[in-house]
């Protein structure tokens, strides 16, 4: 099991080898489509401790993302020494742009940056390092444990690329499966809501704004109609209807050029998310609505209008694991053994789970004490930190 913080003769608090890994890791760049340099790290880590390079396959996810990367997704099968379904852990190993530059130091019971201008990159840091621990504990011998499966995924920040285009038939077919990912370690995320996204186009008519006002077709104006008509309708924001629950938001504008021209052509792009996928369509038929009657009402002197081009794809599909799904009932007996209780949650946002889900791999998800994400302010819970990887070691183990 995982070694606690001890005391130096000083009196000063020295670090675990978990809490040093994790450590390192956070300091290394590695923005989505860039993580060569932590997938570099991690192998090295793992040959050291054992495993056979032959063993560490890249997949080739990052050659069908929108976004060109370095490497794609790593798996590493581990046979066991003890009979059982084999088991998964998954984390990713991407962080934002704010992270790049990160100078992990210790301040009491966290990690944060030394440097006030950048994010730590806990997230997912801490969950890919939870997994390394793990590994690195199991090739080192003498415990018993399952078959496992080590999965790093690439770009999740940007849409949750690698969990969606990992092949399934790679992962040598886990029964149980933990994503590390999160806050608290007594939390178990076992659903998370889907999320669907749109470029929207409208198309005007220019004139000139002072001479000509009325030979135009303001795009803007028509963007700005629709956009009143889905919040005077409950269709913006925090949606709830007889038929559902959800959201959505219009999240980005661009279009025009001088005040003095009625604006041809602005883009906008928005977003619609449920925990229900029917109820989500609703929501994206009523935005794509939305923008028609607005088309609609906009018209210059000669009766001429603007045309609205919509364009959508789904980031993500919603998911609900069943309450007796073995992973849960393994990560709260997991919890339980180290003392605590296990809460239930279901996630308003994207989780790697969500593709892994899809794939035919579900798995819940575990946190391992992240704070303050995506922020200057993101620190790392070391108390949490170090439960998470206790946990996850017997989530593998047969002791």
């Amino acid at each position: 099991m995982a070694k606690t913080a001890k005391k130096t003769p000083a009196g000063k608090t020295s670090n675990s080898p978990e809490l040093d890994l994790v450590m390192q890791m956070m300091a290394i760049p590695g923005v989505s489509g860039q993580e060569a340099a932590i997938m570099e790290f991690i192998r090295k880590r793992l040959v050291a401790a054992g495993a056979k390079a032959s063993e560490l396959v890249h997949d080739n996810a990052h050659t069908k993302t929108p976004l060109k990367g370095q490497v794609g997704n790593l798996i590493f099968k581990l046979p066991g020494n003890v009979r059982g379904p084999r088991r998964m852990l998954s984390a990713h190993v991407d962080t934002v742009p704010v992270c790049v530059g990160s100078q992990p130091v210790r301040k009491g019971k966290y990690i944060e940056s030394a440097d006030p201008n950048t994010g730590l990159g806990a997230d997912d840091r801490s969950g890919a390092a939870v997994l390394l621990v793990t590994a690195e504990k199991l090739l080192a011998g003498g415990t018993p444990h399952f078959p496992t499966t080590f999965l790093w995924t690439v770009q999740e920040e940007v849409g949750l690329y690698g969990a969606r285009y990992v092949v399934p038939s790679k992962l040598g077919g886990p029964k149980l499966c933990f994503n590390y990912d999160g806050g608290c370690a007594t939390k178990l995320t076992i659903g998370a809501t889907g999320g669907y996204r749109m470029t929207i186009d409208v198309y005007g008519i220019a004139s000139h704004a002072g001479a000509a006002p009325e030979e135009g077709v303001s795009a803007i104006a028509i963007a700005s109609l629709a956009i009143a008509d889905l919040v005077e309708n409950g269709w913006h924001g925090l949606i709830e209807k007889p038929g559902g629950k959800g959201t959505s938001n219009v999240g980005v504008i661009q279009g025009g050029s001088a005040t003095n021209v009625v604006t041809e052509h602005v883009t906008l792009r928005a977003e619609a998310r449920s925990h229900n996928s029917k109820f989500r369509e609703r929501i994206v038929k009523e935005i794509e609505k939305a923008f028609t009657r607005a088309a609609a009402k906009v018209k210059s002197s000669l009766g001429k209008k603007g045309r609205i081009e919509f364009q959508g794809h789904l980031d993500y599909d919603s998911f609900r694991l069943p309450d007796n799904d073995p992973s849960i009932q393994a990560a709260k007996e997991a919890i339980e053994a180290e003392g605590g209780k296990a809460e239930l949650s279901i996630s308003n946002g994207g989780l790697d789970a969500n593709w892994l889900a899809a794939n035919g791999v579900p798995a819940v998800t575990l946190g391992c004490g992240q704070k303050d994400i995506h922020t200057v302010n993101e620190k790392l819970d070391i108390e949490q930190y170090e439960l998470a990887c206790r946990q996850a070691l017997r989530l593998v183990t047969a002791e």
